[in-house]
């Protein structure tokens, strides 16, 4: 070979070299920027039944991207407050504390939602004087969860960086930001605003206040919806809240995107040197999945519009801080039962549970040990709250004390032998402090039980069967609320699926590790390494 033929190979492989370790610097670089999206009620069939309809966000994430074909919640119930909750801590429900979206709680005497915060008040919108119980519009922080979050690991670590949380839902918006964002931003329906808390501001920042003044919540409630003329986003004459059905429309995501573009306008988001983080849920997808369910053509729509929006989100952000430089995730918090319907066509098992679970227990327990208020109202559709008070003051016509034991056992076997009640498993109380082995669904109740906010009694029902006589709902630990999308996009991502069985879990402590921060406090997942390139 000549030398000169030698000479230029050598050349080659010094290039070479040298674009290989710049490359490889840059990729090991931290990101200026860690976007967390959740789409409310988003099933990872989604992705693949709707994938040639998607040109935007999506697609450059499916193309570009890692995807984790796998990936499954291991809690129950899978409810908007425990997803996001999950998104950015990796924390089971056992160890955060937020157990559902509400629960009762002993030591308020009242049923709290998971952000409810009377300690607070609404800042930029509208504030209703205390209730009996907390309500979704009511002044709200993230007090109740019990562990750190990314966003707080990233703030610990360099108090530079800002954290931001935007969602139409105020759990949306606070939970996956964590305890020390500089703001989270949720819609209220009463003044059309994105609002805050007194937890985190003392008054609107000016770009969120130019924003609230376009008043774009009066113009989208008069837009139809085209294709499916049936739907109005006109709340009833008369109420307080003329935005009220805003949400379970096209337009709710639509502000979700336009006021984060603002917020890494104003707030100079990956702009300014330490490493931020903005979390955005995607709420509408939810509010219209209950009522047309996932086979429905509006749930199609709705995803190939949120397809187009995260598009439009990335060219923002491409254009501010340059996508070189922005690690993306996209998850959900649940999926989405099929509808009775559906499945009835199908021929398909499922349908709506009917007869009333609080109902057939407090019958139960009256005919046995006579009448009392055995039970507390509205712990939720999978939990049963004793009233410990009555228990304690019951005696059985022997004079001899009620036990909860008594109690407890009643009511598992109440729901076990009523066929119309279609309830699959039942766990006490007594069972769960003392801890049970044994199937996906037995290590689901284990990961949700947290003993000081959790019910007496948990139930599972039968597969596709939900409560209700209308639309659809989740809360289950069957694969059609539990598979969600896991994706990430960005410098150091290696493309390609992924198709061992994964947690959304898993998603806290990977980003915790790109970033070089500690791992969120309650964090139960692992590092998603065989995507990392280093």
């Amino acid at each position: 070979m000549s030398v000169r033929r030698l000479t230029l190979i050598a050349i080659w492989l010094l290039l070479f070299l040298a674009g290989w370790r710049g490359s490889t610097a840059n990729l090991n670089a931290k990101p200026k920027l860690v976007l967390g999206i959740v789409i409310d009620q988003f099933r990872y069939d989604y992705l693949t039944r709707f994938r040639s309809d998607y040109h935007g966000g999506i697609d450059e994430m499916l193309r570009n991207g890692a995807d984790f074909t796998n990936a499954f919640y291991a809690h129950v119930p899978t409810v908007t407050a425990v997803g996001h909750s999950i998104f950015m801590s990796g924390a089971m429900p056992a160890v955060s504390g937020i157990i559902a979206n509400a629960w009762y709680d002993r030591a308020e005497g009242q049923v709290v939602t998971s952000v409810c915060d009377w300690d607070v008040k609404v800042v930029g919108g509208s504030q209703d004087e205390r209730g009996a119980r907390c309500a979704d519009s009511d002044p709200a922080s993230p007090r109740r969860l019990l562990v750190s979050t990314v966003g707080d690991e990233l703030r610990n670590a360099d108090s530079g960086s800002k954290v931001i949380g935007i969602s139409i839902k105020a759990r949306g918006a606070i939970l996956p930001s964590g305890h020390r964002a500089a703001g989270a931003y949720w819609f209220d329906d009463v003044t059309g605003n994105f609002v805050s808390s007194s937890f985190y501001m003392d008054a609107l920042p000016g770009w969120a206040e130019e924003f609230n003044r376009e008043n774009l919540p009066a113009k989208y409630v008069e837009q139809k919806w085209e294709g499916f003329p049936n739907w109005s986003f006109r709340a009833p004459a008369g109420g307080k809240a003329p935005y009220a059905k805003l949400p379970a429309s096209p337009w709710g995501n639509e502000l979700i995107e336009k006021f984060a573009e603002k917020a890494i306008t104003g707030e100079r988001l990956g702009q300014r040197g330490p490493t931020d983080l903005l979390t955005i849920s995607f709420s509408s997808n939810d509010y219209v999945g209950h009522v047309a369910g996932p086979d429905a053509p509006e749930v199609r729509d709705m995803s190939i519009r949120t397809d187009e929006l995260l598009g439009r989100l990335f060219r923002v952000i491409d254009q501010t801080v340059g996508m070189k430089n922005v690690i993306v995730v996209l998850s959900a918090d649940h999926g989405v039962a099929p509808t009775p319907a559906v499945d009835e066509a199908n021929k398909m098992p499922g349908g709506y549970v009917l007869a009333d679970v609080e109902d057939a227990v407090q019958s139960a327990l009256n005919r046995k040990f006579g009448k009392a208020e055995w039970i507390i109202p509205g712990g939720g559709e999978t939990a049963i709250y004793f009233n410990h008070e009555a228990i304690e003051k019951a005696k059985k016509t022997d004079g001899q004390p009620v036990t909860q034991a008594e109690i407890f056992g009643t009511a598992k076997e109440t729901l076990l032998t009523i066929p119309q009640l279609h309830v699959a498993r039942v766990y006490t109380r007594e069972q769960l402090d003392n801890g049970i082995a044994g199937d996906f669904i037995a290590r689901a109740e284990m990961n949700g039980y947290f003993p000081r906010r959790s019910g007496d009694v948990n139930l599972v029902f039968e597969p596709a069967y939900v409560p209700g006589t209308a639309g659809t709902t989740h809360f289950s630990p069957y694969a059609y609320d539990t598979h969600v999308p896991v994706l990430f996009l960005g410098p150091g991502i290696r493309p390609g699926h992924y198709e061992e069985t994964i947690e959304p879990n898993d998603i806290a402590p990977t980003l915790a590790t790109i970033l070089e921060v500690q791992t969120p406090s309650g964090s139960s997942g692992r590092v998603l390494s065989e995507m990392l390139v280093r």
